[in-house]
């Protein structure tokens, strides 16, 4: 046989062996999904009252639900020990990555949310996104061009927000010119679009690991973004793209790049085009953009490793490298939001 021909039978096959595996693969990741399903289907939503109306007046953790738009939507409150319940007190919204949940999103373990809520005395809230399961788990939000089942249903989560507000503002004694915003991954890009849509409601967001991936962006006002983000994020890249995590076609997304997402909102805040270095330590910095209109402020902020992660926090899934300690995404947002 003709060196040749050999080269082609092998070729051959190579591609129905690949094809094999590939086909394999997919019918173990489609098994792994209904039974999934099956267990999520079987299990209870989460304990939660639909008392939305009724004044909180003690300081610890509540979950509570509501209707909207014909769903069951979820959030958790966590209400610090310090809280002034006589004076307005200021409101943090923490969104959870795409595939999290409200209570992942609240384990201190990983993002310390609650031990910076309970030392710097404001209330944060955990929204819970669209899950097509009663347990509220394996959520997304509708940022746009991300993420899963909420971008592709067209969930009104942008509605969610601003009825889930509304309720808190009842419950608690809320500063209405301190609320903010932050999130994780495709939580940072729901930031983004309530900064898009509800600049209004929100003083400030803070995005971690998560670009601005909207589709339509017409901000009625200004308002002050932070950014933060891994050189090595492997899953939203840095400079934009398909990560090397993506691997759920339902789920790819060409992210917006770092750069690109931060020229977008210094040129609708009407900042200087130039940064200040503003921190620099080993392992990042950050760049803060000022002269920009209504006194908001635009600050970048990128270390240099810990990938797809939240600096200061720990992962939920120990491969690959830890989360940077070179910055506390809790600490940087803080000051950005309380400095004038």
């Amino acid at each position: 046989m003709r060196t040749s021909s050999v080269v082609g039978v092998v070729a051959i096959l190579l591609s129905i062996n690949a094809f094999a595996e590939g086909t394999f693969r997919d019918i173990v990741k489609s098994r792994i999904k209904e039974r999934l399903a099956e267990r999520e289907n079987s299990r209870p939503a989460p304990a939660a009252s639909s008392d939305t109306a009724e004044k909180i007046t003690k300081p610890g953790d509540y979950i509570f639900s509501f209707s909207h738009n014909g769903l069951n939507r979820f959030y958790k409150i966590h209400v610090p020990k310090n809280y002034n319940f006589g004076g307005k007190g200021t409101l943090l919204l923490a969104l959870h990555g795409g595939g999290g949940d409200m209570l992942h999103q609240s384990k201190d373990r990983f993002y310390k949310q609650i031990s910076k809520s309970e030392a710097d005395g404001y209330v944060v809230v955990f929204p819970n996104g669209y899950s097509k399961f009663s347990t509220g788990k394996y959520a997304t939000w509708n940022a746009g061009k991300c993420c899963a089942d909420a971008r592709d249903k067209n969930i009104d989560d942008v509605g969610f927000i601003r009825e889930l507000i509304s309720k808190v503002s009842q419950q608690l004694n809320i500063d209405s010119k301190r609320i903010y915003s932050t999130g994780m991954s495709n939580g940072g890009m729901m930031s983004y679009r309530l900064a898009c849509e509800m600049p209004e409601t929100f003083q400030g967001i803070a995005a971690v690991a998560g670009t601005d991936n909207t589709i339509d962006c017409n901000p009625k006002s200004p308002i002050s973004i932070l950014h933060i983000h891994a050189k090595d994020d492997d899953h939203v890249l840095f400079n934009g793209g398909i990560g090397s995590e993506a691997s759920d076609k339902a789920q790819i997304t060409d992210f917006q790049s770092v750069p690109a997402t931060i020229t977008k909102w210094v040129k609708f805040n009407g900042c200087n085009e130039k940064p200040a270095r503003v921190l620099e330590t080993s392992g990042a910095y950050c760049d803060l953009y000022s002269g920009c209109k209504n006194n908001v402020k635009v600050q970048l902020c990128v270390t240099e490793s810990g990938g797809h992660s939240w600096p200061g926090g720990e992962k939920f899934w120990k491969r690959g490298q830890s989360n940077s300690k070179a910055i506390s995404a809790n600490d940087i947002m803080w000051d950005f939001f309380n400095k004038k």
